[in-house]
């Protein structure tokens, strides 16, 4: 890229390096369509594009103090830009091949609470399997007694059973669903 613009970005930067911050952030200001042309060339997505943008920038920033003025500063800035680039695509080829993405895993929102529904699927799978495998007895007096809400004496019409035994089959599931799903979380 030539211009009137891109020739002057020399001496900016020599003044830069010299202390002046106005011409410092005058050069990076001026600098930046130049540079997101670059980036673009490597990186389609917006975001993907931008982030690069910003390390090409915090890279310049960091290594300023390298540049020659005797040089083109259009050439030693399109070399930053393109590798900065280039190590963009070599990390997200790195992290693709051992990274696995899975929605549920990424799913995390500032508020905590908004991650109940999912940890309440995943519990409610959990805890569905475990009901199953409760022997039938236990298993009605749960369905009745915790996710119908009947009181005993409806459980009690509706099963059959005396209230006695759908106390003790009610506390029997309970054991043996703490301990179904304790060994469920320690997997």
């Amino acid at each position: 890229m030539t211009g009137p613009g891109v020739e002057h970005w020399g001496s900016l930067m020599a003044a830069a390096q010299s202390g002046d911050g106005a011409a410092y952030e005058r050069l990076l200001r001026e600098i930046l369509p130049f540079v997101r042309a670059i980036v673009r060339r490597h990186h389609a997505a917006p975001d993907r594009a931008e982030d690069v943008v910003q390390d090409v920038l915090l890279t310049v920033h960091r290594v300023r103090h390298t540049y020659d003025p005797a040089r083109p500063f259009a050439a030693w800035l399109g070399a930053i830009a393109h590798r900065r680039s280039i190590d963009a695509i070599r990390r997200k080829v790195r992290n693709d091949t051992y990274e696995t993405f899975s929605p549920i895993a990424y799913e995390t929102y500032a508020d905590p609470s908004a991650n109940k529904e999912i940890a309440a699927h995943e519990n409610s799978a959990v805890l569905g399997e475990a009901i199953a495998a409760l022997p039938p007895g236990q298993r009605q007096a749960v369905e009745l007694l915790k996710l119908k809400e009947l009181s005993l004496s409806e459980a009690s019409a509706a099963s059959g059973q005396t209230v006695g035994a759908l106390k003790v089959s009610l506390h029997r599931a309970m054991r043996a669903l703490q301990r179904i799903v304790g060994a469920k979380e320690t997997e």
